[in-house]
Order: structure tokens, then sequence, then C-alpha cells
């Protein structure tokens, strides 16, 4: 996975609640059997209404995708991180993940911002009221800054998450990471006759 070190950019304010892996990418996407194309899927229902935010175009190429609390919640599709990914956003900000979906995110490089529900709904506001405003989410500080309205908050993520991230370790390179400890394991065990 990619290492992810600093998401700059504008953001998407998906002002709703309870969204959950089914809303993110419907249960059809899922018999795909290759992992690329979710973007197109990504709230595909939703984006059949023509006034649905990623329909607008003062949103397009945003990096930093902010929703109501309770994001993420439902079923374990690993799928949604990878749609959410695939579209172009790089991080999610909200005042509540479901815990599947912060631990995929992780695992897949996607960076959970959890920031308390009047941070989120003020910066909700601000990028409703302009598209154009710089957000800077810094994993190695842990913090997110809109200096355009004089915004800076910090966030949590354990030193494992925060490393895996920073690194772009997903599980196969953060067990590579201790490939020397495993061949000597594997040099001195006894042999199975």
């Amino acid at each position: 996975m990619k290492p992810v070190k600093i998401v700059q950019g504008t953001a998407v304010p998906l002002n709703r609640s309870n969204v959950d892996t089914d809303q993110i990418i419907p249960s059809d996407w899922l018999k795909r059997i290759e992992r690329t194309g979710f973007d197109r899927g990504l709230f595909s229902q939703w984006r059949d209404e023509p006034d649905f935010v990623l329909n607008d175009p003062n949103f397009a190429g945003a990096r930093v995708l902010i929703s109501g609390e309770n994001f993420g919640i439902g079923s374990s599709r690993e799928h949604a991180v990878w749609a959410i990914q695939q579209y172009g956003f790089e991080a999610v900000i909200s005042s509540q993940f479901g815990d599947i979906f912060f631990n995929n995110s992780t695992k897949n490089g996607l960076v959970p911002v959890l920031l308390p529900e009047e941070q989120v709904q003020a910066l909700m506001n601000a990028v409703e009221a302009n598209p154009e405003l710089e957000l800077t989410v810094d994993v190695e500080r842990l913090t997110v800054e809109a200096p355009g309205i004089g915004l800076t908050s910090s966030f949590e993520l354990s030193d494992v998450l925060q490393s895996r991230i920073v690194n772009g370790l997903d599980d196969i390179a953060l067990s590579l990471t201790k490939s020397d400890q495993i061949a000597e394991f594997e040099a001195n065990r006894p042999s199975w006759s």
C-alpha cells in the first residue's frame, strides 16, 4: 500500500449520518472479481440524485471526505474502502466510524480522522460555503488544519496504526518487517518427520 504522510486538498461535505457500507458501495458491486473499478460504484444509488454532492462539479478532485457521525457502519466489506480510495479520497473525517470500516481503512491506507462532532460540523459548513477551502491532514503530526477558517485540531491513532499508514505497511508488508526473525525461526525449528 502507498505510504500516506500528508493529505492536502479540498473536501467533499457528505452531510449525512449513519452511512453504512451498503450505501458506500451497494452489494451489486461485490460480484467483481478484480479489485479495480469500484469508484464507479461509490454511493451509486445516491449519485442518481441530481443534487447529490458528488455530482456537484465544485467538489471535483477533492481528496478528503467529511461525513456525519456513524460513517462506515454495517457489513464488513473492504470494498467500501477501495471505492472511496479509487474515487480519489485519501482521508475521511467523521465523529464516529464503524469499527470494521475503521480497521479496514487503516489496513488499506485510507486515513480515518476522528474529530468531535462540533468540529466535523464546522468543517462541513465551511466546505459547503467554500468548496475551494484547503484542508491538511498530517498523519505524522496527527493534526487537521483548515487555515482558511482558523481551525487546527488533533486526532488520535495508535502508534501501530500511525506507523502502518505513514510507512505504507499492509498486513503482508508488516509481516515482512520481521523476515529476519521468521528466517531464524524456520532455520532453527525442529524438522517434522
